[in-house]
Formats: structure tokens, C-alpha cells, sequence
């Protein structure tokens, strides 16, 4: 079958494209024909060898994100059948059968969900990675209940944008941070009831304005870095700070002084480790159903590229310059 591999880390340009052996089917597991495939900054980095820990053995088919149709079942697979339309975060890092820049995906069966029945399968492959992780982060880690005042970092991003509109599903009150009036203007209508456009308003300012100074119940940081100390200045006392970037260091006097719990989310944990692999199904099989019900849906980047194309998106990815989820769509 058709491929993109690496066979080391690297820059973009480090992907070839190659025939290779197509996969066979094993218990528990089916084989997926790969119609999409997205980008996310972990894909990025495990193939820049930033994080070697999560990187599978060389050569290497990248990219977990996935959404195509199943052409083979294995023995012990009951949920699905040859022809179901399906997606899910399943291949492309350390203790996987293989990612999805490929013809042919052979993906653990619990690791998938149905696809939802009202999106392409360009939206079905940008969702599971960044729909799992604000699901974990919100619903599993900070115990999100109807009523609380969230604020949420980053409204664009491939993270951003699903928690709002996850937390909004969620009974919460949403707000969020940008840096321009079209984010902004995207995040209103993804749902959040208010915006914040933090190049112009410092974090006490917007504490202060719109909790009167007590700040916020629950903050969800997907941006890192020093965005978390100000995740901290954000949250209410007994409040909750979750987050997914936090390879950095920063003093805890805050957490300390306010009595918060800190939360953080690694989604690659339950994909790296097999046993813990069916709670992913049973998220996305959540997700797919708030898509179902029109709650939730991706926010895709105009620019869409095909399989051939993956050093040029990944390019992109790097380049800041992407709005939503980046798309790649199988051209073999």
C-alpha cells in the first residue's frame, strides 16, 4: 500500500512517500481504509523528536487522527462490521499498529466510535485527538457542572474551539480568550457568551469586570507556558485550573494561596498504554452523539492538503498561521 513514513526525526521535509507491506488483521482490531487525517501540534513534535517517550519504532507511519470506512474485522470485534463508517485517535505513536498517513490503517477497535452521521469524513478525522482531550480536561479531570462561570484559552486553536463549545454543551457559562476581532467574532459563534481579547485587557482587568473580582470557577489553559501563571491569577479561590501544556516551570504560590486543584491532561497516556484504550471509544462515542445532536462541530482551516502534501501541512502547522483544524485528505 501507498505511504508516508520517516525514518528518522526531523524537519518537515523528513517524510517519504513509500510503498509498503499492508497490514493484516489481529484480534481486537480492524482494518480501516484511511480517507482523512489531521494535523495536531503532537504529531509535529513527536516527528521534530521532541518528545521520543510517545514516538513509535522507525520507519514510522505518523498521524493518530483518523476517519474512513472498515474493511476488515478481527476476531472478538462485536461493535463493528465491513462498511462502517468510523473514526478515532488510534495509530502513529509508541505501542500502535501504525498511523494514518497511509492507504490502510490497522487500528485497536476500542479506540474508535462510529462516525457521526452528519460530517464529512474531513470533519470526522479533525475531531478525535482534540475532542478526547477537552473532554478528559473538562468532563473526567475538572468535573465541569452546569452553572459554573469557565474560561477557556486559546478559542481558536484545535483544542480552544471544542471545549467551548463542549463546556456551553455542558450547562456552563463560557469565556474565552483571543488575540484578534475574528477570533473573537469565531468564538461567539461557536458559543462562547463572552469574549476576551487579552492583548488589550490585562487578566485582573477582565477578572474584575466580569466576576467581580472573585474570578473563575473553572479555567481550562491550552496554550502553556506563562499562560498558565495567568490561568492561575484567573481562577476563583477552591477554584480549578486544567490544563494540556505544561512542560515548563512556574511558581505554585498562587495555587497555594488560593487553594486550587491543578489538572493536567496528556491524552497519549491512554493511547500508549492498551489497557486504558476502551475509554477512549466510549468518549468519542459521547462526542459523536453531541455532534449528532448539531452541539459540537470542527472548525476546519480553509487551506485542506492531500497525503502527498503532509510536509507542507505540517509546515503550516508550525507556521502559526493555521485557524482551526488542519486537514489531509487521502488522494491515493
Amino acid at each position: 500500500m501507498k505511504s508516508q513514513i520517516i525514518q528518522s526525526f526531523g524537519k518537515p521535509s523528513v517524510f517519504q512517500h513509500k510503498e509498503i507491506q499492508q497490514p493484516e488483521i489481529e484480534p481486537g482490531h480492524v482494518l480501516i481504509h484511511v480517507k482523512a487525517t489531521s494535523v495536531n501540534p503532537i504529531d509535529t513534535k513527536v516527528r521534530a523528536g521532541s518528545v521520543p517517550a510517545v514516538a513509535p519504532e522507525f520507519p514510522a507511519v505518523f498521524h493518530g487522527d483518523v476517519a474512513g470506512l472498515v474493511c476488515a474485522v478481527g476476531e472478538g470485534v462485536t461493535k463493528f462490521v465491513i462498511g462502517d463508517e468510523v473514526f478515532g485517535c488510534a495509530g502513529g505513536f509508541k505501542g500502535t499498529s501504525g498511523g494514518a498517513l497511509a492507504e490502510y490503517m490497522l487500528a485497536d477497535a476500542d479506540l474508535l466510535a462510529h462516525k457521526p452521521k452528519n460530517l464529512t469524513m474531513e470533519e470526522a478525522a479533525a475531531l478525535p485527538l482534540v475532542s478526547i482531550t477537552a473532554w478528559e480536561a473538562l468532563f473526567n479531570r475538572a468535573r465541569l457542572t452546569p452553572g459554573q462561570e469557565v474560561l477557556i484559552h486559546g478559542a481558536t486553536g484545535g483544542v480552544g474551539h471544542i471545549a467551548i463549545q463542549l463546556a456551553k454543551w455542558g450547562g456552563a457559562t463560557v469565556y474565552t480568550t483571543a488575540s484578534s476581532q475574528e477570533k473573537l467574532e469565531m468564538a461567539k459563534r461557536l458559543g462562547a457568551d463572552i469574549t476576551i481579547n487579552y492583548t488589550e485587557e490585562t487578566v485582573q482587568e477582565y477578572v474584575e469586570k466580569y466576576t467581580d473580582g472573585k474570578g473563575f470557577d473553572l479555567v481550562f489553559d491550552t496554550v502553556g507556558g506563562e499562560n498558565l501563571d495567568r490561568s492561575f491569577e484567573a481562577a476563583a479561590v477552591h477554584g480549578t485550573v486544567t490544563a494540556i501544556a505544561t512542560r515548563s516551570t512556574h511558581d505554585l504560590t498562587p495555587v497555594h494561596s488560593k487553594g486550587l486543584s491543578l489538572h493536567v491532561t496528556f491524552m497519549l497516556l491512554k493511547i500508549v498504554n492498551k489497557d486504558m484504550h476502551k475509554h477512549y471509544g466510549e468518549i468519542l462515542k459521547k462526542v459523536a452523539s453531541v455532534v449528532e445532536e448539531d452541539k459540537l462541530r470542527p472548525l476546519l482551516d480553509p487551506r485542506i492538503f492531500t497525503f502527498d502534501e503532509v510536509s507542507k501541512a505540517h509546515e503550516y502547522m508550525e507556521s502559526g498561521q493555521a485557524v482551526g483544524k488542519i486537514v489531509l485528505v487521502n488522494n491515493w
